[in-house]
């Protein structure tokens, strides 16, 4: 099948997408097979949600984000493509169908994710929590990654995640300080880096992931990554922002693969264990790898 543009009908119109968004349409067996089981089991993945440039490649791998706590948000965040409403329903259930999932898609490397629930006690910590637990009661060899939402900075409701020790604890900046408002409006530049900080100091791979081409200069980058070094975060990631409707933040710029080339070269020389560094890069991009390799590298 001929390469296709995987991107919004708005993204589709622009004259100056570059080339290399190019992504291969593969809807093989396994990728059959995982939408089929998320569908059967009415779970949400953030492959879908956020329209990820990468399905085709992750999918086809056997790996998918599963996106917890229903598909409705509570935050406005100018970035994002995941509807925004008052969510009414709370699936108790979700913890053991996404085990089920995982369990029977044999996957080696499981990745969880969530909308924000600010209207619930701890933000819907306590399903992170279980489904953790219940991927562990069905499987033996499955490593766990959970993308938690900042819970509003209560550090019980991050405590709730933080002591089933996933493999990876992932709470992911987005943009440097200066643009928080435009882009993450009810969330903090500083409390993001505490749930970074509270992740190290309980003995987790941490990691964090930013877009670029929101208006960033590269000094600020560096200015985040320097943060990120001070409190012991692992892996970032770094990818191009692309607009999911004309509703959304414009994109600022498309910045150069050998920008990006760059940035990971910078900060892994500044101190980072590991980034990950692309335009089609995404939080959950290579995680497997990541979760399988890393470690032996500390």
């Amino acid at each position: 099948m001929p390469e296709q543009h995987f991107l919004t009908p708005a993204q589709k119109r622009s004259e100056r997408l570059p080339e290399w968004f190019k992504v291969k349409v593969q809807t093989g067996k396994n990728y059959l097979k995982l939408r089929h089981l998320t569908k059967t089991l009415k779970l949400n993945t953030i492959c879908e949600e956020a329209r990820c440039p990468n399905i085709w490649e992750c999918w086809n791998a056997g790996t998918a984000t599963f996106m917890l706590l229903g598909e409705i948000c509570t935050r406005s965040c100018g970035f994002c493509n995941v509807k925004l409403g008052r969510p009414t329903e709370l699936d108790l259930a979700e913890p053991v169908h996404v085990a089920d999932a995982v369990a029977t898609l044999a996957l080696s490397h499981a990745v969880i994710t969530s909308v924000n629930r600010d209207e619930l006690k701890n933000g819907g910590a306590e399903i992170f929590a279980q489904t953790i637990q219940k991927i562990r009661q069905k499987t033996n060899d499955c490593t766990v990654e959970v993308l938690i939402p900042d819970f509003l900075g209560k550090k019980e409701a991050v405590d709730l995640v933080l002591d089933q020790c996933p493999d990876i604890l992932g709470h992911n900046l987005e943009t440097v300080p200066r643009l928080y408002r435009q882009v993450r409006p009810q969330a903090t530049y500083d409390r993001s880096l505490q749930i970074l900080s509270w992740s190290k100091t309980a003995g987790l791979l941490t990691k964090t992931g930013l877009m670029l081409g929101l208006g960033e200069s590269i000094d600020e980058v560096k200015s985040v990554m320097a943060d990120l070094i001070k409190i012991g975060c692992d892996i970032l990631t770094l990818g191009q922002y692309l607009q999911p409707t004309e509703k959304h933040l414009p994109i600022a710029r498309f910045v150069d693969p050998s920008e990006f080339s760059d940035l990971k070269k910078i900060g892994e020389e500044m101190g980072l264990v590991h980034v990950e560094s692309g335009p089609l890069v995404r939080s959950s991009y290579h995680a497997e790898k990541q979760a399988r390799e890393l470690p032996v590298l500390k």
